[in-house]
């Protein structure tokens, strides 16, 4: 099960996202550790100078006056401060700064990866990559890596001090205390909420995924009066998350108590053996406080390492699904130095198309030219929005051609293709922005006259003037606020309003009433003329001002006569 939920070690995500830093951020990273290293050394040296004032009171010979001890003291606390504030500014520049880019690379990868491959992603558990996860790495970058590095270089120093001023039998005390609270105590409580770290990023997305789609349908649940059961399955997977969370914080509640277990005991062993050297005649008292006294200070950044275990765990599953995501290929690799397309017509020869290994389209054939409506009709499920989305090149085709004026579609540039055939779906999708700004998402710079001449070639003039702020008219999330006839309206407007001179139309009144299906096919019609029309549907009638008819039955298509 591990292998399931993780293909990579912890150290394998912490190196990969380290290569996302980059040159100029791994060297404001460098700044940042050396600034807190130095930092930690200045608070130590708070309470060490204090030790070195009674070292001199102890009659030990100490180079340094009374006042400047007390200098360094002063000194040392207000460095700190300086060095503590310049070491969080670049934990959190790094920090944010990458967290801007992994977002711009997650939506360029996204936009990669779409349609074809996120036609069935749950859209809850990518929200939950995007937003989630990506700030759980901002605990990585400015949290883990810095705090670690600073655990490292205070260790050694202080070994290095404590050695020199005082005895190396304290250093090695001190050396393997660093060694079980700051790498055993971590690496044994990691390995225990590892799977359940991975367990609960992943139910966490199923999770946003379920109740987005719960709101999503609310009006489905009201109806069929199902909401009760939809509410108890809710509860049931909040339970389960619940649950996991519990388990995380008890293993933190069981990580933090071994640590400061291992402090006490280490803290313990060192003034034990301090007291046992002065009383051998090896120590002094003197040089025996400084180094217990130096060795005392230098736990904090060893018990921040040891704490990170609980949200290193989840910020590793975290890395993993989004290093997954920004692994993953496309279904198509777009073209970006092929041909450039002015659409004049499309042939389409001996079709056919598999997908997992079950043949959809088998032998198909068919042209479309300008200035008409070719008609495709068929029962759900025979293969014709399959059809539709290969024209769009969502997959690459088991075998056949599809050409676009003569030249097969693997050499048309992917954004020229874009820029000259469009799709509008049997459930038109409106952001939650006004009636203008979704209409502009096909042409960002169209003017209120471009849009509202759109809307009256798709017999939506009307509907929009009659709305309470015309086009700016929100649309409301997911187009709430319009009823799926308007929605199916607007969708052609935007599609008209791009100028694409092929228009693919996949089902485009199977959701709605005879009367708008009525005024869609009749501006389909009437606006037909400099442009290709691909009329998609399973009802007879729409087929009506269709000037060709394709009949598709099993994945094959014959041509009917009208």
């Amino acid at each position: 099960m591990k292998k399931e939920l993780s293909r990579r070690s912890g150290v394998q995500i912490a190196a990969e996202l380290m290569k996302l830093l980059g040159g100029r951020l791994s060297a404001v990273m460098l700044l940042a550790v050396l600034n807190g290293s130095l930092g930690f050394l200045c608070a130590m040296g708070v309470p060490f100078f204090g030790a070195v004032g009674i070292t001199k009171t102890l009659g030990e010979s100490i180079p340094l006056s009374y006042g400047a001890i007390a200098a360094l003291c002063i000194g040392c606390g207000v460095l700190r401060g300086g060095l503590r504030y310049l070491e969080q500014y670049g934990n959190h520049y790094i920090a944010f700064r990458l967290l801007a880019v992994l977002r711009d690379k997650i939506f360029t990868k996204l936009r990669a990866l779409c349609p074809a491959k996120l036609e069935n992603r749950q859209k809850g558990s990518l929200l939950t990559m995007i937003t989630a996860d990506i700030e759980t790495l901002e605990v990585f970058y400015a949290h883990t890596v810095s705090p670690v590095c600073i655990a490292v270089l205070v260790s050694l120093a202080v070994m290095v001090v404590t050695g020199l001023a005082a005895s190396w039998y304290l250093s090695l005390i001190a050396a393997a205390a660093y060694l079980c609270i700051g790498v055993l105590l971590p690496r044994f409580f990691s390995r225990r909420m590892a799977e359940t770290g991975m367990r609960y990023r992943r139910e966490l997305g199923d999770f946003g995924a379920y109740f987005l789609d719960s709101i999503k349908g609310i009006r489905e649940l009201v109806l069929y009066n199902a909401g009760e059961a939809r509410a108890a399955e809710v509860d049931r997977r909040s339970d389960a998350m619940l649950g996991r969370t519990k388990a995380l914080k008890r293993e933190t509640a069981l990580s933090a108590a071994a640590t400061e277990v291992a402090v006490s005991l280490s803290v313990l062993a060192v003034l034990a053996v301090g007291i046992f050297l002065v009383h051998s005649g090896s120590l002094s008292a003197g040089r025996m406080v400084l180094g217990v006294t130096a060795v005392f200070g230098s736990f904090g950044p060893v018990i921040a390492v040891s704490a990170l275990p609980a949200n290193l765990n989840q910020t590793f599953a975290s890395g993993e699904r989004i290093l997954r995501l920004l692994e993953e290929q496309p279904e198509v690799e777009a073209v970006e130095n092929g041909t450039e397309l002015s659409y004049e017509g499309l042939e389409v020869h001996d079709l056919s198309f598999a997908y997992g290994g079950e043949t959809v389209l088998k032998g198909v054939s068919m042209t479309a030219r300008k200035n008409e409506i070719v008609g495709i009709v068929g029962e759900s499920g025979c293969g014709k929005s399959t059809l539709l989305k290969l024209l769009l090149r969502f997959w690459e085709r088991s075998g056949g051609q599809i050409r676009y004026n003569g030249t097969d579609i693997d050499e048309i540039n992917t954004e020229s293709l874009y820029r000259n055939v469009t799709m509008v779906s049997q459930s038109t999708y409106l952001f939650d922005a006004t009636i203008a700004e979704n209409l502009r998402v096909a042409k960002p710079d169209a003017t209120d006259e471009e849009l509202m001449a759109a809307l009256r070639m798709a017999s939506a003039e009307e509907l929009v003037q009659a709305l309470p702020e015309g086009l700016s008219t929100p649309a409301g999330l997911l187009g709430g606020r319009l009823s799926m006839g308007e929605r199916q309206r607007i969708g052609l407007a935007r599609a008209f309003l791009s100028g694409c001179p092929l228009i693919l139309l996949d089902e485009p009144t199977s959701n709605v009433d005879s009367i708008n299906e009525g005024v869609i096919l009749r501006a389909l019609f009437k606006h037909r003329q400099g442009r290709t029309i691909v009329l998609v549907s399973h009802r007879a009638s729409a087929m009506a001002v269709a000037d060709r008819v394709y009949k598709m039955e099993n994945g094959q298509m014959k041509e009917q006569a009208i």
